[in-house]
């Protein structure tokens, strides 16, 4: 597979010429980049000197679709919605990295995000949650890939819905993530000495990633779902911890919650069940593509508490985009992300 990055030098970009260069099937043929046009990837990113060869451009779509078969767009909310159109116009298949097609509804996008200037795609985009949607995103010719925080708190949540569980109407969704989510462009916010020795909640009631979650585990639930979710920044780099709180509808043991987890994602590669009293921890996940979950039904208080933990740059943004590409050409589904996870 020809592949092309377009928005090749922020953390995703990065990561996903991190994760395409272990691929025995992808070959990429192009990455650009306004700010490093004309540059070598390794001069730019000393780590990844295996891309001796190939230098940052400004491409024009056409360009970028005589070279590739696919194409990541890894540029922000809004300018996806702008270029992608383009390539599909073009016959190149499309994994978009940002909000701009995940939802399904206009007015619900435009209410949280900006005015859509490509609506017409939002009916044929495929969400791009593999464990959930694998067989769309096989003929999709346009892949919305999910957020990081929804995709740890939808993966744990998706099979108690369906099986009825737990009530649709009480969930409260808590994450931390790593400093990484918020991007690589420079913000005050993010520096070393704001993130630093501090821990703390943000964007409180309002995230935009709350309607992508409510999207997903309402079409589960078979009803309208509305989450309390809150977002916290920790001072670490990579990773997220998302604590779920739900209410039971029946009384049910932690292991009959482990049982519907475990027959819900058997055969799936990247989704990790743990245990009976063993919960995820950000670090055993750290460079990798899996999701981990832990589990408890609190008989005491009749609630359910659901641990994920992923690495935000990989199965929350990068490595989520590999999955879907194999998918896409129906390769294995696990090439290029056999990397286990970074441990100390």
């Amino acid at each position: 597979m020809r592949v092309a990055i377009v928005g090749g030098s922020g953390y995703t970009g990065i990561e996903l010429l991190r994760i395409l260069a272990g691929h025995p099937d992808a070959q990429v043929v192009a990455v650009t980049s306004r700010q490093f046009e004309g540059r070598s990837v390794s001069a730019v990113f000393p780590s990844l000197r295996g891309y001796d060869g190939l230098a940052f451009s400004s491409l024009a779509s056409d360009t970028v679709a005589r070279e590739a078969d696919v194409v990541f767009a890894a540029v922000p909310h809004q300018a996806a919605m702008a270029i992608v159109p383009e390539y599909l116009d073009r016959g190149v298949r499309v994994i978009d990295l940002s909000a701009d097609f995940r939802l399904r509804d206009k007015a619900v996008y435009e209410s949280w995000y900006q005015t859509h200037s490509a609506p017409q795609l939002l009916a044929q985009a495929v969400y791009g949650l593999p464990e959930l949607y694998s067989s769309r995103i096989a003929s999709a010719r346009l892949v919305a890939n999910p957020g990081c925080y929804p995709t740890s708190a939808v993966l744990p949540l998706v099979p108690l819905l369906r099986a009825g569980l737990i009530d649709p109407g009480d969930i409260v969704i808590d994450s931390k993530s790593g400093a990484s989510g918020a991007g690589r462009s420079p913000s005050t916010a993010t520096l070393f000495c704001e993130v630093n020795e501090g821990f703390k909640a943000y964007k409180v009631g309002n995230h935009r990633h709350t309607p992508e979650i409510e999207q997903e585990l309402g079409v589960a639930a078979g009803c309208p779902v509305a989450v309390s979710f809150t977002p916290h920044l920790v001072p670490m780099t990579r990773g997220i911890l998302t604590t779920i709180y739900s209410r039971l509808t029946r009384e049910v043991s932690t292991r009959d919650v482990l049982d519907c987890l475990g027959e819900a994602y058997a055969g799936y590669a990247f989704v990790r069940i743990h245990s009976e009293g063993v919960f995820p921890n950000t670090s055993h996940v750290k460079g990798s593509n899996y999701c981990d979950i832990g589990a408890y039904a609190d008989g005491r208080t009749g609630r359910v508490v659901l641990v994920s933990a992923i690495d935000n740059l990989v199965k929350g943004a990068s490595g989520q985009a590999v999955q879907n590409l194999n998918i896409m050409f129906g390769l294995d589904e696990k090439a290029g992300l056999g990397i286990q996870p970074l441990y100390p």
